[in-house]
């Protein structure tokens, strides 16, 4: 499965923005799927994590609970970061990732198998 994330840009602090990540190849059918972010001079830090075919449970990391929603896209290869109340420190490259990793090791960069390119997500205050 080959990934593509898109929807990135340039916001103001408060805005919106929805980032979409397209599978190629295949679907997100028996995967889990998870968005990571980069800033620059950081690690990769994960932000959101569901089983995409797994019912409700979806992670987050704190520092974007209640802002960012990650959902399953209107077709099987689409998944959504859907990212409200946006702040200057949210500005990354943001990417997605799909693989199979065990609950507790969701938030690990090094468990998730497929990457795809990032799309870029600047905050301007």
């Amino acid at each position: 499965v080959q990934l593509q994330a898109s929807g990135g840009g340039l916001v103001q602090a408060g805005g919106s923005l929805r980032l979409s990540c397209e599978a190629s190849g295949g679907t997100f059918s028996s995967y889990k799927v998870a968005w990571f972010r980069q800033a620059p001079g950081k690690e990769r830090e994960f932000v959101a994590a569901f089983v995409y075919n797994g019912g409700s449970t979806k992670l987050y990391t704190d520092s974007v609970k209640g802002r960012f929603t990650i959902s399953r896209g209107s077709t099987q290869n689409t998944v959504l970061l859907q990212m409200n109340s946006l702040k200057p420190e949210d500005t990354a490259v943001y990417f997605c990732t799909t693989g199979r990793p065990p609950f507790g090791r969701w938030t690990e960069a090094a468990s998730w198998i497929n990457w795809g390119q990032g799309t870029q997500v600047t905050v301007s205050s």
